[in-house]
This record gives structure tokens, sequence and C-alpha cells, in this order.
């Protein structure tokens, strides 16, 4: 391998190595070469080549064979480090690597000397000389960085093909060199702190010099000691921290930069700049305060002091800023140990001790100096402190079985992190003990071999909370609500059986006695609270103190208390007493005093006065829940339990009288309706019933002797009493409707909502804009009302910026390039007298000006003038117009006589109007002619030319025309004014006006005066409707509308707070690929042809934009450009990126507006000269600043796994990730990286945390922190993703993204401002922790389901979340955009929590989290971040899914608990109501329908109503139905439209809300909300009892295609299908067997209808908003495919699509590991199936009016005998089916022979009607169902018994049925075409609106020539 010119000494690559590799066999094509990217397909256990490869990559342009030398350098490398190939993927990369190598050999030869040794020496010399010697004076730090990495490797390839004593002095003296100073040049992230030469410019601003200075303070620090009593030199804190405690390198190189620039940025924000030379003593303290909030609070609460002792005098700053570094290297080190903040804490507590000790007490006493200690290693803190706290996580997790065991079984982060609440965990001690009780696990874990290493045996408690899946929680964490609403409940009912009706009966003494009855029920249920509290917290009882488990016992024992003292009192003070009054009565002794009970009720309700009197004291609240006097702690100790958070949330008192009134108002309302329409109405039926005897029943009554009818009453209350608990729900929204509404008029949104609003007040805008956006001073504001310049300054200002944002629009194709110049404004008016407002404005001012004055009869100039200055713009227009051409005239003219005479006309002009003879002395009648050759003129000087002398003549006849008809048809003495210019001037030998200078046209900046005026001569009214496109529109004004709102004053740049902006990604498209958008549906439809369709004009506005010659864009690939138009388009990262760069380049906008000098802002900002020096230094300040100011983490966390992966859609994904960073330099991505590496002789996993930037054509890795484990393995994937890249992150606060959001130029200049709400004083000098931003819905066009969705969201993230924020004070993280106070919530936990499956909802539970913390969450409107959404039936379902499985889990969380126990009554209402609350009365409206059918299917079979009924008192009642009415509204989803059409009246006006609302009702929104109740009823339901939550992903794809009728029936058959057909024969026996109900009422009719249509809802919606879902050939396609998936075998590997079996055994995934509880209410529910075959046997004609309990076993045995038939013919077709043919046609037709006997019998013996058979599958149909899902409980069982194929059989032929019922509707509509056509209008119209042939698209008629 080695050259052919090899030398005597034998140097060079030995061939023996490769000779021997080469018989190995080969593995990979040989051909396949890739060398571009070679290095990065590495295997990870060789990643330390990887450099090696890329230098090879990099120097093969230049010399070949030194690249050859590179590579065989690599190989060697590699065959030492794995000799076996025994590493995975090495074998292959090595065999790859050698073909290249030998086919390189034979084509590279040397270049600069005769052999390998000299080429590579003379190479690097070179290499050295060119680049480094010369370079380091000149190039940038990133270019040096780069250098110094190639010079290093070349070094190391010359010292493996040179030997040592070869090598020549000059090669070692240059490599000397670069050894020194490499480690200035390494690749960096923001600051290059080690530049010597070419110091960007951020590193020559003061605060970073300042910030750099001061950690680099290490004068008085101990030093440390290595070999041979040598001293260590640091340079800076962090280096001597990471020597004291072995922080890892590259943990220290983040930190430091995070650390300078949190410093810097706090620093400057109060400084002046002038005398800025150290850092502010207040500036550290401030910083040092708010990381170390959290710390002392923890240390207060466990009676601790904080060890954080600083010296006075010189060395406090340096001490305070060890501190600081300490806490922010531990914190950056801690992977998956930042979710547990008091962890963290105790962590710090030990080691700030140890450094204190190591600083300050270690002196010598004898001479004064220091100990030296020893440095620890390198990853000393990782391995001793991380790690084995991070294994404790891994084993419970283990115990987690991915989310499958309960969640008492095992302790998730909470439980962890809450060992650290007690002074327990003091005892860990330091070095952490290994053998302290947190670490030692009990368990064993099983091998890996016998299970996925489950632990097994005895667990650990949980810790001070257990999460029980039962609705309990419910109760136990909202109890004073539930005990208020039954307490109010039991007194309205008191008091209407009281008044029996009449309103006028008084308040006697019996009727109060009977009312204070109701503190009997406070007993009972405060008892069961005692009670439940102690069962939910029994697990985690070994983990509590013994205070708290005594406090469970005491509030249980005065709870038994006072439920044996309550009803005993009660019952002596009520005369005669009876029935249980009675038994009461005789207990005790025999005294009897009557107010003994209203004694022991005020003692009862003693602990409720001193909370309402605390209620209205909040802040002395506050502080009893946060001090730490003995005192108080024992009087709070009987009110909450002692727990670290939570303490102190309590609002002021301003906030809380807000919400308490809103409440008090509601709760009044409420109650109101609850009595009079609810309860009072059913008083008089329940006493008539509770008074009829019922003597005879329809069926065998097994409790016949029961009084008053107590069935039947509670079939009539059971219903009323479920609307009583839901309906508050509705009341809600109603009131949050009408505050939100209210609270968004007062904020001024939809002030301007229309173009016709914005051209009204655009006056007004640029003032709102300085005002708002533009930062000042207090004296500067003072000058600028009194100064005009600078209202020009501020004028020009704003359009700097106003045309950035339209060109950004342009940019995204949403305007066209006239557009574009219509709504410009020149970047100077100062050429002009007056403002130059954009075109848009003054479109038609000028014609209709001309118009005016021709037809003008009358003679003096004051009318005319008074009309024009009637209108602003118009006469704006008219100076702008004439004082333009004067100019433009005036700049193409050479001579001066010529000029003369311009000058002279413009004289005669001005001196007319000012002598009132303008209309005397000028014709009108001529302007129109003037207009149209100024037209013509303008167009001429606007097109390009080719024949200069060609095209000056052409200018010379046009402007002579137009000073002709000026002179001669408009002017009356024209001549005299042309001979009194000519008589200053000699004869001229030349026409006049024949010099012309046409290279003027070259000029930007007259063009666009040029431009400017003929749109404004030229534009008629289509100019009015500018922009066109609706989302242009919707920007702009909104925009527009955010500057008169209410915000914070912009500070400069350089004063604003610092922030990032985070993104977690997974494996979602970054950009669509070529083949995506080519790739046709199965309609023939691509992706690229459906966006032209739905987004025509913006695909026209591309065409033209790329096709136009200024931009450029001829070079690119045109394929390239239509990826990234449709990526924009959809839920891409790429979209995502693209706007929030918006962010940086906004920063640099505003940098130039904050520093430029008034030259360069009249100039225009993308009009300055960069290579003019100030406006250079002008430009990299600005570019500085936004890097200090400003960062972009996207955290992809298998972006290492992508860049090795093979499969090409990773590949896909890895080259456009680096193409986004390469594109947008300060883009950084951050992963996990997974590498094999040998330990101890091993080969094991190990992960790191990478942060990468883009190079210059790859990435360069920038920080390598080392973890303990994979990050992901422990917690929630979205969560922990963001953990792992947090610490990349920068600034004081942080904005969390998703990968589905937009962000907007317009909205980012807004950003400053924003930030500036955490610095704004408020009420109770709280700061937000959490600032809420509203969003945009973009997918709303698509079609009618995704405008729903879009509505939907729309309303929760405006009007929704303005009324939590205020006045209801618990909004909370509701997704993103929000903005974190990032410092805040660092030492808090981080931005999310992450256990598995609890934590489902993750973003949420920051919220919470926040605020039990002492957070303080707003909400803010002026500023929209855009947000995509799910737009197909099926995806929107998944989602909603999701969020319910999410609610379930939170309602068993914690932090719920811990939130409904200790806010106020009142805002525990808003946060019952707004979160769980709102999914649990969901559940009871579906719950209600269930509950009143089956009560009246109770009444109806058993007779009970009819004989009721049949009772003359009785009469016509509709009480029940009445009650009922309320939930018919929540089923008909007004409930959710009506936040919607407050939400849209506001902002598009009441007349579009109507119209929308309308709309929507027209194209079924009530059917989809409908559908959607079921969803959210279903999972929330399900998740409560079984578990079985799961992150679902969506699809974020573009085309809405047609789901199968298979999936569909996979995707809702349990959670709506089987719901609903139960209801459709709910309703059916009731129909046939209720006679006497019928005709009762109109109101029972329409509760009748309202569940009848939600039946038709849930069966039929899915393929009403299915794309083409009644189209005949797709329904037979649906067909074939459903009884193919229905026949298919399951078994292993075979997934649910494929085959029904595998989907039946997936849907009971929640059984097999739920608990015995929820296998008994299974089975319990499952029950209700059997009351169908007990009422109807006993109406069949053959039962004869029989009664007996007999009639009921016989129809047992007729199902039995049924069922044992069917599996006779199950396993004769199994043992004789092939074999025994004949045997088996034998016994199918003996049974069928038996069956016609049977029935012959029935039907002439027994008198058996043909309704009797339809009434058989009525009654029987139901029981084997029941049976189904009996057997699916017990399913363990019944595998052992081996009758489980029967089960499943019979479950096949259930669901065949089903879907056979509900596939028949569906056929039968298919058979009308009109019903498709009908169908894609109402799914389609949004698109229809847009112009869009959805018809065309769906069908696949393609129009070829528009794809083209």
């Amino acid at each position: 391998m080695a050259s052919s010119s090899g030398t005597k000494d034998d140097v060079g690559p030995p061939r023996s190595l490769s000779r021997r590799i080469t018989r190995a066999p080969t593995m990979v094509d040989a051909t396949d070469d890739n060398g571009a990217v070679d290095s990065e397909i590495v295997p990870s256990s060789l990643a330390s080549i990887a450099p090696i490869l890329r230098v090879a990559n990099e120097v093969e342009k230049e010399n070949p064979r030194v690249a050859y030398l590179c590579r065989f350098h690599a190989f060697e490398k590699a065959h030492r480090m794995d000799p076996t190939s025994s590493g995975r993927g090495i074998r292959q990369f090595k065999t790859y690597l050698l073909h290249r190598l030998e086919r390189e050999e034979e084509e590279t030869k040397p270049i600069l000397a005769k052999n390998d040794p000299r080429e590579i020496q003379k190479y690097y010399q070179m290499f050295y000389e060119k680049n480094i010697r010369e370079g380091q004076y000149t190039k940038k730090p990133e270019e040096m960085a780069k250098i110094y990495q190639i010079a290093t490797v070349l070094y190391d390839v010359l010292r493996t093909v040179v030997p040592q004593s070869k090598i020549d002095e000059q090669t070692q003296r240059y490599a000397k060199d670069v050894e020194e100073k490499k480690e200035q040049y390494e690749h960096y992230n923001i600051l290059p702190l080690y530049a010597v030469s070419v110091k960007p410019a951020i590193m020559e601003l003061t605060e970073i010099k300042v910030a750099l200075r001061a950690i680099r303070d290490v004068d008085s620090l101990p030093h440390f000691q290595i070999h041979e009593g040598k001293e260590r030199t640091v340079n800076d804190i962090l280096e001597w921290l990471a020597l004291r405690f072995g922080f890892q390198k590259g943990n220290v190189a983040n930190q430091r930069e995070h650390l300078i620039l949190l410093l810097a940025n706090m620093d400057v924000r109060y400084r002046n700049l002038q005398n800025y030379e150290h850092l502010n003593s207040n500036t550290v303290q401030k910083l040092l305060d708010k990381i170390f909030k959290n710390y002392r609070s923890w240390c207060k609460y466990l009676h601790i002091p904080p060890n954080l002792e600083c010296p006075l005098g010189d060395r406090r700053q340096q001490s305070q800023l060890l501190y600081i570094g300490l806490y922010l290297l531990i914190w950056g080190e801690a992977s998956n140990v930042r979710f547990m903040p008091e962890c963290l804490c105790y962590i710090f507590h030990r080691m700030a001790h140890d450094m204190y000790g190591t600083l300050f007490g270690n002196v010598q006493h004898v001479i004064g100096g220091t100990y030296q200690a020893a440095p620890q290693r390198e990853e000393s803190f990782l391995m001793d402190v991380v790690t084995p706290i991070y294994e404790v996580m891994q084993k419970e997790v283990w115990r987690n079985k991915n989310g499958k065991a309960s969640h008492s079984a095992w302790r998730n982060y909470d439980d962890l992190n809450e060992y650290f609440w007690t002074k327990k965990c003091l005892k860990l001690g330091w070095p952490l003990d290994r053998k302290a009780d947190f670490f030692v696990h009990s368990e064993v874990i099983k091998p890996a071999n016998k299970g996925n290493n489950q632990a097994v045996g005895k667990r650990k408690p949980k810790t001070n909370f257990v999460e029980l899946r039962t609705f309990w929680h419910l109760y136990t964490s909202f109890d004073r609500m539930w005990i208020f609403f039954i307490l109010a409940l039991q007194a309205m009912i008191i008091i209407a059986w009281h008044q029996r009706g009449s309103s006028n009966a008084n308040f006697d003494d019996t009727l109060v006695r009977s009312v204070m009855s109701i503190f009997i029920t406070a007993a009972i249920l405060n008892f069961w609270r005692a009670f439940l509290d102690i069962v939910l917290s029994f697990n985690a009882w070994r983990s509590l103190k013994f205070t708290q488990i005594l406090r469970y016992f005491m509030k249980f024992v005065v709870a038994s208390f006072w439920l044996i003292v309550m009803p005993v009192t009660y019952s002596r003070s009520v005369q005669n007493p009876s029935g249980i009054v009675r038994f009461f009565n005789n207990l005790g002794a025999n005294w009897e005093i009557q107010s003994m009970y209203n004694y022991s009720v005020a003692i009862y309700l003693i602990p409720n006065v001193l909370a309402a009197l605390l209620f209205f004291f909040p802040f002395l609240r506050r502080a009893m829940e946060r001090s730490t006097w003995r005192v108080v702690n024992l009087l709070m100790w009987w009110c909450q339990p002692k727990l670290y958070v939570g303490r102190g949330m309590h609002e002021d008192i301003f906030s809380l009288l807000k919400y308490t009134l809103f409440w008090i108002t509601l709760i009044i309302v409420k109650l109101a309706f609850s009595y009079y329409v609810e309860i009072l109405p059913l008083i008089e039926p329940t006493r008539i019933i509770m008074s009829l005897r019922v003597s005879s029943y329809d069926w065998h009554e097994f409790f016949p002797n029961v009084t008053h009818n107590i069935a039947v009453v509670i079939a009539i209350w059971a219903p009323a009493v479920l609307v009583y608990f839901m309906d508050t729900q509705i009341w809600y929204a109603i009131f949050s409707t009408i505050v939100g509404g209210i609270y968004g008029a007062f904020s001024h949104l939809g002030e301007i909502r229309t173009l016709g609003m914005l051209r009204a007040r655009f006056e007004s805008v640029p003032s709102a804009f300085s005002r708002r956006l533009v930062p000042y001073t207090k004296e500067e504001t003072r000058q600028n009302q009194r100064d005009d310049t600078v209202e020009r300054i501020n004028i020009a200002k704003f359009s700097q910026m106003w045309n950035e944002f339209i060109l950004s629009m342009r940019n995204e194709d949403l305007i066209s390039n006239r557009e574009k110049n219509l709504l410009l404004v020149p970047y100077s008016s100062s050429d002009v007298s007056v403002v130059q407002w954009p075109p848009f404005l003054l479109a038609s001012k000028i014609p209709i000006a001309l118009d005016m004055a021709k037809d003008f009869k009358e003679k003096e100039d004051a009318d005319l003038f008074k009309k024009i200055k009637n209108d602003d713009f118009m006469y704006f227009a008219i100076i702008e117009c004439y004082e333009t051409l004067r100019d433009v005239l005036l700049g193409l003219l050479l001579d001066d006589g010529d000029k003369k005479i311009i000058w002279e006309i413009c004289h005669e002009v001005e001196s007319s109007i000012q002598r009132r003879r303008f209309l005397r002395d000028f014709a009108m009648s001529g302007l129109p002619l003037l207009s149209d050759k100024l037209d013509k003129f303008l167009n001429l000087l606007m097109t390009d030319y080719e024949d200069a002398q060609l095209y000056r003549s052409q200018i010379i006849n046009k402007f002579q025309d137009i000073i002709e008809i000026i002179i001669q048809d408009i002017m009356v003495n024209g001549m005299q004014v042309l001979e009194k210019a000519n008589s200053h001037h000699e004869e001229r030998k030349e026409q006049m006006f024949e010099r012309v200078k046409i290279d003027l046209l070259q000029s930007r900046s007259w063009m666009e005066k040029v431009v400017r005026l003929h749109l404004l001569l030229t534009v008629k009214e289509s100019a009015i409707d500018v922009p066109t496109n609706i989302e242009a529109r919707r920007r702009t004004t909104f925009f527009a509308n955010s500057l008169f709102m209410t915000m914070p004053n912009a500070p400069k740049v350089r004063n604003m707070l610092s922030f990032s902006v985070l993104t977690p990604y997974y494996r979602e498209p970054v950009l669509y690929s070529t083949e995506e958008l080519n790739k046709e549906n199965e309609d023939g439809i691509t992706t690229l042809f459906y966006l032209q369709k739905i987004y025509p004009d913006e695909w026209n506005n591309y065409q033209e934009r790329i096709l136009d010659a200024k931009l450029g864009n001829q070079n690119k690939d045109p394929s390239e450009l239509d990826r990234q138009w449709v990526s924009y388009r959809g839920q891409t990262l790429a979209r995502t990126v693209r706007g929030m760069m918006y962010y940086r380049e906004t920063l640099e906008l505003q940098c130039f507006l904050d520093f430029a000098d008034d030259n360069a802002i009249f100039g225009g900002y993308r009009a300055i000269d960069i290579n003019h020096r100030d406006y250079r230094t002008l430009k990299e300040r600005a570019q500085a600043l936004a890097d200090l100011k400003f960062t972009y983490v996207v955290s992809c966390q298998v972006y290492g796994a992508q860049k090795k992966s093979s499969d090409p859609q990773d590949r896909s994904c890895y080259v456009n990730i680096l193409n986004l960073m390469l594109t947008y330099p300060s883009l950084r991505v951050a992963y996990i990286d997974e590498r094999e590496e040998t330990i101890n002789g091993k080969t094991e996993k190990v992960y790191y945390s990478v942060l990468v930037k883009g190079g210059e054509k790859l990435d360069e890795e920038i920080y390598r922190i080392k973890l303990p484990g994979p990050p992901t393995a422990i917690g929630e994937g979205k969560p922990e993703n963001q953990n792992h890249a947090i610490i990349f992150t920068r600034g004081e606060a942080l904005q969390t993204i998703d990968m589905n959001q937009d962000n907007y130029f317009e909205e980012a200049f807004k950003m400053r401002n924003v930030l500036e709400e955490f610095l704004r004083p408020r009420r109770g000098q709280r700061k937000p922790t959490i600032l809420g931003l509203r969003e945009h819905i973009f997918t709303g066009s698509v079609s009618s389901l995704a405008w729903f969705m879009s509505n939907q969201e729309t309303s929760f993230v405006t009007i929704g979340q303005r009324i939590l924020a205020n006045p209801l004070r618990v909004r909370f993280h509701y997704g993103h955009p929000d903005i974190f106070d990032r410092i805040f919530h660092l030492t808090r936990g981080g931005m999310s929590k992450a256990s598995k499956t609890i934590n489902l909802s993750e973003d949420i539970f920051s919220g919470y989290n926040s605020t039990l913390r002492r957070g303080f969450v707003t909400h803010h409107e002026y500023i929209q971040v855009g947000k995509g959404r799910d737009v197909g039936m099926n995806q929107i379902s998944l989602f909603e899914a999701k969020v319910a499985n999410g609610n379930g889990e939170q309602t068993l969380s914690r932090d719920v608990f811990r939130l409904g126990r200790q806010f106020d009554f009142y805002r525990m209402l808003s946060f019952y109501f707004t979160t769980v609350g709102f999914y649990f009365s969901s559940m009871v409206t579906v719950l209600t329908v269930y509950v009143f059918l089956y009560g009246r299917l109770y009444m109806v079979l058993s007779g009970l109503e009819r004989r009721i009924l049949e009772e003359p008192f009785m009469g016509q009642s509709n009480a029940l139905e009445e009650a009922l009415a309320t939930q018919s509204f929540f089923q008909l989803g007004l409930l959710l439209v009506l936040p919607m059409v407050m939400e849209i009246g506001l902002e598009r006006g009441f007349r579009s809300a109507i119209g929308d609302f309308i709309v929507m009702q027209l194209q079924l929104a009530s059917v989809f909300f409908t559908f959607q109740l079921g969803t959210k009823a279903h999972y929330y339901g399900r998740t409560l009892l079984h578990g079985g939550s799961k992150y679902r992903a969506t699809g974020r794809g573009f085309v809405v295609f047609h789901a199968k009728f298979a999936e569909n029936y996979r995707i809702y058959s349990r959670s709506h299908f089987v719901k609903g057909l139960e209801l459709f024969i709910l309703l059916i026996v009731y129909e046939v067997y209720g006679h006497s109900a019928r005709g009762s009422s109109s109101l029972y009719f329409f509760i009748t209808f309202s569940m009848w249509f939600l039946v038709a809802s849930w069966l039929f919606a899915p393929f009403v908003f299915n794309p083409s879902g009644f189209e005949w050939q797709k329904t037979v396609e649906d067909w074939s495919n459903w009884k193919r998936w229905m026949g298919n075998r399951g078994g292993i590997g075979i997934s649910p699509d494929k085959s029904w079996e595998s989907w039946w055994n997936e849907e009971q995934d929640h059984l097999k590991y739920t608990n015995i509880r929820g296998r008994v209410l299974e089975i319990i529910l499952a029950c209700r199936f059997f009351i169908y075959q007990y009422g109807i046997v006993y109406r069949l004609r053959i039962s004869h009016g029989s009664t007996d309990i007999l009639v009921y076993g016989l129809s047992w045995f007729v199902m039995l005998t049924a069922l044992l038939v069917l599996k006779m013919v199950s396993m004769g077709r199994r043992k004789f089916g092939t074999d025994f043919q004949l045997m088996f046609r034998i016994l199918k037709a003996l049974l069928f022979l038996g069956f016609v006997s049977v029935m012959t019998v029935l039907f002439v013996v027994l008198n058996l009607a043909v309704s009797d058979l339809f009434a058989a599958i009525l009654a029987f149909m139901p029981t084997g169902w029941a049976l189904i899902l009996i057997a699916q409980a017990c399913r363990p069982c019944l595998k052992g018994i081996g009758i489980w194929d029967s089960v499943r059989e019979l479950s096949r032929a259930y669901e065949a049925i089903m879907g056979l019922v509900i596939f028949t509707p569906v056929v039968l509509l298919s058979w009308f075409p009109f019903v498709s056509e009908f169908q894609t209008r109402l799914l389609f119209n949004q698109a229809f609106s847009r112009g869009l042939q959805i018809s065309m698209i769906l069908a696949g008629k393609k129009d070829k020539t528009s794809s083209n």
C-alpha cells in the first residue's frame, strides 16, 4: 500500500497489515464509495477516527496522496482499536475503507516529493505556513479552529508514516507551536474565549470583558498539587472547581460560557457604559439570590443553615461566583437528576461545605499557607455522585414495566425527590454512602435471560403520596367542592319538599331544623374523606414521619367523633322522632336539650370560620404556611400536611376578590337554576309515587314488599342528580365566555380587524409603533413630544420595520411583487415635504383627484382645495406626486436651461396657488391627457433596455410630449413661461430636453421613486383589497392592532433580557423530499398538486419569485425550491426553524435602529454600505448583540443515530438538519450520542449529550458531556429530550417551541417587550415565572374538520387562557409557546415533568410545579406564535384520546391533589372546572344518558311505569324531561361553540361570528363535537379504571385521505361503536315497550331526539367526515378489506391492522395489567346487559304472562343450548371438516332438522309469535356480549380451563354483526351519487371558499399543466 518509490529506510505504510486484512470476508460492496461522508458513518466504537477521515476529505482536492495517507492512518488506528472486528458494524466499515485504500493506492501519487514521508512533511509545512503563520492575523476564530484541528491530525498521520528520527526540525517546531496554541482555537458555541488574533465583535463588548475578568480572578484560590510537587495552574474559577470536584471538561466549557453570558446580560442592563470596568457586586448578588432562592428555602424548611457563607471584602464576589459556578456545574452534569431539584440542593449543600473548607478551612497554623489539595479525576463527580442516583432511578423504572405496572408499585421522580424533603436525606452522608437506605434495594433483579431486567421482591414505599387508580382521587383532591354541592343539593331538596311546589311557604322552625341536618351529611362526608386519606396513602406510610401518620389518625378519630355526635344531638332536638332518627334518639342518656345540636354545629364550624377569616387575609395565610416557627407549624400541622411545595400560593386580596365575585355569581345562578328547573318539578311526582302501592309486576319481582317504590324514585332522581353535578361546567362555559369577552374588549382586541379599519387608523400606526416598540428614556419621550425631527426619525424607524415585515411576507409568498410594492413605505421622506404612506393607502387618490379637478365647475381655488384636504391621504398623494415628479424630471436632465424651464413651471404652479389663481392660470381639462403620457413615460423608465441610443431617444420623445402638454394644454400662459425661461440663455443649437442621463436608471433609490410615482398615478380601487391573501391580511391587521394594546415599553437590545428557544425533535419531517412531493396517493394525487390547489395564490407568488432574475434563483435547483415551498406549508422542522430565526433577524434590525445615526436610518437598513467602516462595525455589533441575547437549540434526540443510519429516511433527516445548520449559522443541535466503548475489557454502551453547530460543510462538535446512562430510558421521551438539551440553552428566559409551530417576523419584533413582563412590577411584589402567549392555528383552511379543530383550539388559547390567567389565576402551561423564567425553573426541576405514564401530559405539569413552588403564570395576547393542528378525523381523535389519557393520569397525580387541597375554595373551583373537571363532566354527561335510559328500561320492563302513569294523580308529568334539558345542549356541542363565537366576534366582528356559527352547524359541527365528547369520556374513564395511557403519534401529514372501514372500526369500535349500539338497543327497547310514555310531552321528544342524535353521531361520524366515505368504488374496496381483516388469523408478529385477532388481543391490553379491583368493576359493569334478557323474556307471548322465575331459568337454558350448538359446529368443522366431510355434513343436517322441529313445536304448540323472535334477539344479544366482557376480565382463568378459543370465536361473530349493522347504512347511501357530492361539499367548504376544486382532487383528475 505504500508508495512505489520507497526508501532504503523502509518508511511509509507497512504492507503486511493490509495484505492480512484483505483476506477477511467482505461484507460491504467495495464500489459503494461515498467519500464525502465516510467520516460521518464511522461506527460508534471507532468514533476517534472520524476527525482523521474528515481531514482526509478536506485535503483531498489539494493533495489526494495526503488524503490517502490520512485514510490509511485511520484504517490502522481502527485495526488497533478492534483487531477482531467484533464491534457492531466495524467489519463492514473496515472492509469498505480497505477497498477504497486499495483503489486510491493505485490512483494517487506524491505531488510535492518522490515518496510519502517527504510528501506529507512538505505538505504539513506548506499547510502551516499558508494557514497558520499567515492566517492567524486575518482569519476568524472558527476558521482557525478548523485549521488547527486539521494540523493536529496531519501531524498524527505524519508520525505514523515517518519515524520520529526522520522528522525534520522545522516540522517539529511547527508541530510544537500547534500543540501549544491549539487550545486557543477550539470550536466554540457563542464566545471564542481564547481567540488571540482576530477577535469577533462579541468579545469586544465591554460586558463580556468585565464578566470574563471576574471569573478569571483566581489569584487567592488554593493551588492543586500534581506529580513531583508541581502546582497545577488554573485560568478561571470553573476550571478550579473542575479540579476540586472532578467535573467533565465539556461541562466546564459549557457552564463557563453560560455563566459569562448570564453575568454580562444582567450586568449591562442597569449600567452606564462610561467607566465600565468591573462587574457590579449587585449583579452577582442578584444572580446568587435568584439561583439559590430554592436552596435557601429548602434549608429553611429542613432547619439547617445554608452553606453560602461569603467573606466580606475583596474575596466576597469571588466566593459568590464560586457558589454560582459550583451549582451550574452540578446542574450541567446531573442528567436525569435535574428533574429532582431538592436532590440537587442536597448535592450542592454537601459540595459547598467541602468547597468552603478547601477555601477557608485549611490554613496551616505554622507558616500561614494553604494545603495543596490533589485534583480529582475528570469524571469523578459523574461516577461518584450522579451515577449512583441514576442507578436507583433505573431500578425503579424496571418495576414500571414500560408503563404497564401500577403507579403504586414503583417510585417515580417525585417520590425520589421528596425523599430529600426530610432530614432523613442528611443521613446519606458525603461522599454518598452507597449502603444508605436510599440506595439499598431489598429486591432481587431477575437476570436478563429470564426476563427484561424486571425487579421483583419487596419494594420501597412511595413518598408522601400514592397514585392509585381510582375515581376517589377526584373526591379527595376536591373534597370541599363535592361536600358543598352535596350539602346544597340536600338543603334544596329539603326546602323544595317542605314548600311542596309553593313559593310562598315560610321558613318555619321545622324547615330550619330539617335544613340543619346537612351538618350530619357534612360529618359523614368528612369521615369518608378522612377514611380515604388513610386508605389511599397506605402504601406511603413506611416513608412518612410519625407526626404525619398521627395526623391521619387524629383526623380520622375526630371525624368519627362528629359522625356519632351529630346524629345523636340532632335526634335529641327532634320531637316525636321516627325511623333512623328514633334509633339515634335512644342512644346515650335520657337528656333532651334542644340547643345541644346547635352548639355542636357551632363547635363543628369553628375551623371553617377561622379558615374563612384567613381567606380574606391571604398575606397572613401565606406567611403562616411559610413560617418556621414551631407554634405556627403546630397550628398548620392540623390544617394541611407539612410539605415542601404548595405553601404560600395565595393570591393578593384584589385578585382574590375578583375570582371570588366570579364564582359567587356563578354559584348563585347555578343553584337557582338547579332548584327551579331540576329539583322543584320532581318533588310533587316523587311524593305521589312514594305514596302509591304497586301490587303486580310484569316480571318476577325479587323485592315486592319494598315500600315507597324506592327503585322508581332512584330511577327518576339519578339522572337529575348527575345533571346537577355536571351543569356547573355549562355555567362555567357561559360565564367564562362573557367575562373573557369583556376582558378581551378592554384589552383592545379586534379594534383593527379589517383592511378598511387598518386604512382608517394607519396614520396613527407609526406613532403607536414608536410608543410601544422603539426604546426611549423618559427624557427622550418628553423631548420627542416637542421635536418634529424626532417624529420623522420615528416614521423612518417604522418604515424600516414595516418594510422588513412586508419583505418577509413576500419571501413567504403570501403577497406578489405588485402587492409588495403597494405595501412598502419609502425608507426616507426627506426629499418630500409630506409623510409618504404606503401606496395601498393612496390607491386611486390621484385618479379621483384628477376627475374631481377636471369636472370642477366653480372658479374659486379654495373650494377645490377644501375638497382635497377633506381626505388627508388624497392631499398627501397630490403633494408627493408633484414633488416626486419634479425631482424625477430634474434628475433626468443634464442641461441647465432645460432644468430652468422645469423650475419656472414649478414656480408658476406654486405662485398661482399662493395667489389663489390656480384654476384661472391652469386648465384642468388637460390633466387626463397628462396622466396618460406620464403613465407611458414612467413605464418606459421602468423597462430594461439593450440599445441605449434607441432607449434615450424614446425617453426624450416622451419627455418632450409631457412638457408640450403642460405648456400648451394645461398652462394658460405656458408660452410666456417658456420664453421667460429661455431668455436667460443664448440661442440653443439643439432641441430642448435632448440631453438626458439614462445611467441614473441604475440607481436603486431613484428607481424606487419612479416605481412609487407610477403606482400613485395608476393604481385604481383594486389596491384597496391589498393584500388579497387571507393569511397576509390576518397578520397585517393583528400586528397593527397589537400596537394599540397594553404592553411594556421596549428596552434597547443591549438592555433586554437574554433568551433561548428550545425545540424537541424526534423523527418528524424536516423537509419533504422530492419523492414525497411527487408520490401519488390512492386517488392519484401528489402532495405538491394538492398544495397548489389549496394555496393557488401562494403558488403563483412563488412562481413569480423564482422567475425574478433580480433574486438570483435561476442558479438554484427548482426541485429544492419546490421542497422548501411545500415544507413551509406543512408541520415541518424547517418551517419551525425558519420562524424562530426571525428572532435573530429582528434583533439585528433593532440593534441597527438603536445604534445607527440619523443618516443611516434615513438611508435604509438594506441600503447601508457594509464596506464603510462605521457601518461594518455597526453590522458586526448587531450580530454580536444578537448572539448575546438569543440562542436557538433544537434537541434532535436521535441525530447521531440518523447520521450513521443506512435507512434512507434517517439519512434524509440527517442531511436536512445539517443543511438547516449550514443555512442558519446560529442554530445549535443537541443530541444523545450512543457509543460503544471498552471499559475494563468489556464493550459497553456509553451515552453523551452533544452540542453541534454548522461548519463549512459538515457539523462541528462544540460540547460533549458524558451521561450516567440512556436518559430517555427513565422517563417520558419528550421531556427527557428537552432535559438533556436544556444545559446548552442560555439566557434568563426560555421559550419552549414544539416542532409543529411557526413564527412571524412582525411578532418576533415584539419579543423584547414580552420579556420585560418578567421585570414588570406587579401587585404583591410577584413577578411572573411563565409568560403565556396566544397561538394562531394555521391549519384551519384545509377542511371543515380542520376548521372546527382550529376554532376550538383558537378559542382555548385566546379567550380560554385569558380567563384562566385573569381573573381566575389558574393558568398553567398548556404546551408551547410559553416563555419560562429560565433560572427559576432550572433550579426547580426544569420545564416539564418526566415520570413514566403519570406525566404523559408533561407540559401542564410544569405549570402545576411552577404554581406549587409559588410561581406566577400570566397570559399575553399582543403577540402570537403559529401552531399546526391535526386535520383528519382519525388524527384528531387520536389527539383527543392522548389528551384524555393525560387528564386521567393528572387526576391520579400528587400535583392535582396538592393544588386541589391547598388552593382556597374559589380558586380550587376554577382549577377543577378548567382541568380534570372538564373531562369528568364529559364522562358524567355520557353517564347521564345511560342512567336515564337504564332507569326507564327498569320502569318499562318491570311494568312500574305503566302502573304509575295510570294513576289519576300523576297526569302528564314532564319533570324529568325538564331536568334533563340542559344536558341536551351539551350533547349538541353548543358548549364548545360558545367561546368560539365570542372570540370570533371579538376579533372579526359578531356578524362574522354568527355567520361562522351557522355555517359550522350546517357542516355538522355538532356531530363532530358530540363524537369527540365520546372520545374524551371513553379514554378518560378507561385511564382511571385500568391505565393504558400512552403517547399517541397522530401524524402531521397533508393530504386528507380516505380511511378504510376496517381502520375506522379499529379506532372507534370500543370508544364509540359498542356504546352507540348499546344506546341504540336501549332506545329501541324503550320505544317498543314504553308505549305509555309515548307522547307525554314535546320536551320529552326533544330529549329523546338528543339521544338519537348522540347515537347517530357516535355510529356514523367517522364515515360522514371520511373523504370519499360514500363513494361506491371505495365502499366496495372497504368491504373487501374488512372481510379479509376479519378472517385473518392472528399470532406473534402479525400487526393489528392485518388481523382481527391481533387487534382483539391488543384491545384487551388494559385488562392484562389492571388490578383485581379493575377486573371486578369490569364484571359488575358488564352485568347491566343481563337486564334485557330478564325483562324481555317475561314480555314474550310464549311466556303467557307468567312471572315465575322458571321462565327466566328456561331462557338461560335456551341461551346455553344455542351456545352449545355453536360450539358443536365449531368443533365439527375443526375435527371433521377436512378428513370426514360427509360426517360433518350429516351433523349439520341433523342440527338443522332439529332446529326446524323445535321451532315448529314452539309455533304450533306453545303459540310462539314472529315478534317473539325479534324480541329474543333484543333479549339474548346483550347477554352474549355480557358473557364476552366477563370472559375477557377473567381471561387467565378461562385460558386455564381451555375455553378461551370459544370466547374468541364468539367475539368474532359479534364483531362481524356489529360491523355489518354499521356498514349497511354506508352501503345504502353509497348507492346514490349525490350523497358523495354533498359529503365532499360538506367536508371541504373551507377549501371551496378559496376557489378549490376538491372534487377534482379527490377523483384524481389532475390538470397536467398546473403541476408543471
